[in-house]
């Protein structure tokens, strides 16, 4: 059984930055894709960004690109999300998924376990 448990969620002001990791065990952490994504009040769960095996990496939009950043620690089996100049719209659920198809995809379908989410909120 796969467990992903993320963690370093919180209250920051707009402007400020967090670093989201999730941590997974129960199997060979290499052999996954690893995705964040993010529900927020009243919306549906959107991809935020994904890291592939080999450490190829896909952001969803040009902003969540030039603000966040993707990584993945093979020795630690983890993934983070490290995200910078926090905007009140970035407030929502996120959420790491790990999945087994060949590359991040961006459907929330094509990944086979979740983690229970953490919650970030960002103030204007």
């Amino acid at each position: 059984q796969v467990q992903l448990v993320e963690s370093g969620g919180g209250l920051v002001q707009a402007g400020g930055s967090l670093r989201l990791s999730c941590a997974v065990s129960g199997r060979t952490f290499s052999s996954y894709v690893m995705g964040w994504f993010r529900q927020a009040p009243g919306k549906e769960r959107e991809f935020v960004g994904g890291i592939n095996r080999s450490g190829g990496i896909r952001y969803a939009t040009d902003s969540v690109k030039a603000r966040f950043t993707i990584s993945r620690d093979y020795a630690k089996n983890t993934v983070y999300l490290q995200m910078n100049s926090l905007k009140p719209e970035d407030t929502a659920v996120y959420y790491c998924a790990a999945g087994t198809q060949s590359a991040a995809g961006t459907q929330s379908v094509v990944y086979d376990y979740w983690g229970q989410g953490t919650q970030v909120t960002v103030s204007s």
